[in-house]
């Protein structure tokens, strides 16, 4: 899966456009709004939820960040690969 396929949702509070993707065990946010890290350069940030849960997930995210911002249509397309690697589930958009 790739990002360009991918229909991105308008968001209100905050205002911007949001994706989220299950791949089972995990669901990846994928967000550019008024509040996100490198909105204002049209860069995306990522989140990792578990149970509802903001999680760290070792390859996706930094240790002790559970965010990871400032990301290129590119940078969260490696992303997408990495969650089906990890969890071998293609994600399907929510």
């Amino acid at each position: 899966m790739k990002m360009s396929q991918l229909q991105m949702m308008e968001t209100d509070t905050p205002k911007g456009v949001q994706a989220v993707l299950d791949f089972g065990k995990y669901e990846l946010s994928i967000v550019q709004n008024e509040i996100s890290y490198g909105n204002r350069k049209g860069l995306y940030e990522i989140a990792v939820f578990s149970e509802g849960n903001q999680v760290e997930l070792p390859g996706i995210t930094s240790p002790g960040d559970s965010v990871k911002g400032f990301l290129t249509e590119s940078d969260v397309d490696a992303i997408l690969t990495k969650m089906h690697t990890i969890t071998g589930t293609e994600g399907k958009q929510l």
